[in-house]
C-alpha cells in the first residue's frame, strides 16, 4: 500500500521526551509520573492506561467550579505507554514552568504535569457586564501544554500598557494583575455596541500570549451571578 499518508512526518514520533510534539497540533505524552487533561482532549492512547474524573481537591475550589464558567473539567490520566491529545485541532505549545506561575484561559489548556498545583482565580473588575471573568493559575514545576486557534503572539507587558480582547487572551505571566476594561461608552452601548466591549489592560514585567481568534462567549447561568455579591467575595481569592 503506498500513500503520502504514510510518509515520515505522519508517523508516531519516537523518542524519551515526556512531553513532545507528534505534530503542530497534537501532544504526545509518555506517562510515568500522572498527567492532568482536559476531559475530552485525548484522541488517541496505546498501552495500559486509565482515565479517572479529578475532583477539585479541596471545597474551595469545588465551590469555583461550580459557580464560575472557568468549569475546568480534568481526569487524571495514569499507566503506561503513550496517550494523544488534541483539542479543535488547535495548534499546541509546551511551556515549562520551572517555578514560575501562568494564568491560563480554561478553554486555551490541553494537558500538565499532575504535580503542578492549580487553582481558579477571578480576573479584578471582571464584573456582571464582562460575564465575571475567571483564569486557571498553575504554578510550581513540570510541563503545561497549551492549546491555540492559529498561530499565537507573545506581547512584552514591560514597556508600555497593554489590552487584549478577553475572548483572545490565551495566557499570561502570574503576577501580573490584569484589569477589565471597556473601550465602549454607555451610548455606544445602547446603540448595539461595537462587538470589542471588554479587554484585559496589562502593564508590567510579564507577557501576554494572544490568538488570532476570539473565543465564543460562554453562556452564563443564572446562578452564577456573574461573581458579584457574595459569591464574588468568596471567589475573589
Amino acid at each position: 500500500m503506498h500513500s503520502t499518508l504514510f510518509e515520515q512526518r505522519n508517523l508516531e514520533v519516537q523518542g524519551d521526551q515526556r512531553f513532545a510534539l507528534q505534530n503542530a497540533q497534537m501532544l504526545r505524552v509518555s506517562l510515568g509520573p500522572d498527567v492532568l487533561s482536559i476531559k475530552g482532549a485525548m484522541v488517541a492512547y496505546q498501552g495500559q492506561v486509565t482515565f479517572q474524573h479529578e475532583g477539585a481537591g479541596s471545597v474551595g475550589k469545588l465551590l469555583k467550579k461550580i459557580v464560575t464558567s472557568e468549569d475546568v473539567p480534568l481526569m487524571r490520566v495514569s499507566g503506561r505507554g503513550e496517550v494523544f491529545f488534541a483539542s479543535e485541532a488547535g495548534y499546541v505549545y509546551l511551556i515549562d514552568l520551572g517555578g514560575d506561575g501562568l494564568s491560563v484561559n480554561g478553554r486555551n489548556l490541553l494537558a500538565f504535569d499532575a504535580a503542578i498545583d492549580w487553582d481558579i482565580k477571578r480576573v479584578q473588575g471582571a464584573g456582571m457586564l464582562s460575564g465575571g471573568l475567571f483564569n486557571t493559575v498553575l504554578q510550581g514545576n513540570g510541563t503545561v501544554a497549551l492549546h491555540a486557534v492559529g498561530q499565537p503572539v507573545v506581547l512584552d507587558c514591560a514597556e508600555q500598557p497593554t489590552y487584549v480582547d478577553v475572548q483572545s487572551a490565551v495566557a499570561w505571566s502570574a503576577h501580573l494583575v490584569p484589569q477589565v476594561v471597556s473601550s465602549m461608552n454607555m451610548r455606544s452601548l445602547l446603540r448595539g455596541g461595537t462587538g470589542e466591549a471588554f479587554q484585559y489592560a496589562f502593564h508590567g514585567p510579564g507577557f501576554v500570549v494572544v490568538q488570532p481568534s476570539e473565543w465564543a462567549p460562554v453562556a452564563q447561568q443564572q446562578n452564577r451571578g456573574g461573581g458579584g455579591g457574595m459569591l464574588g467575595d468568596l471567589l475573589g481569592g
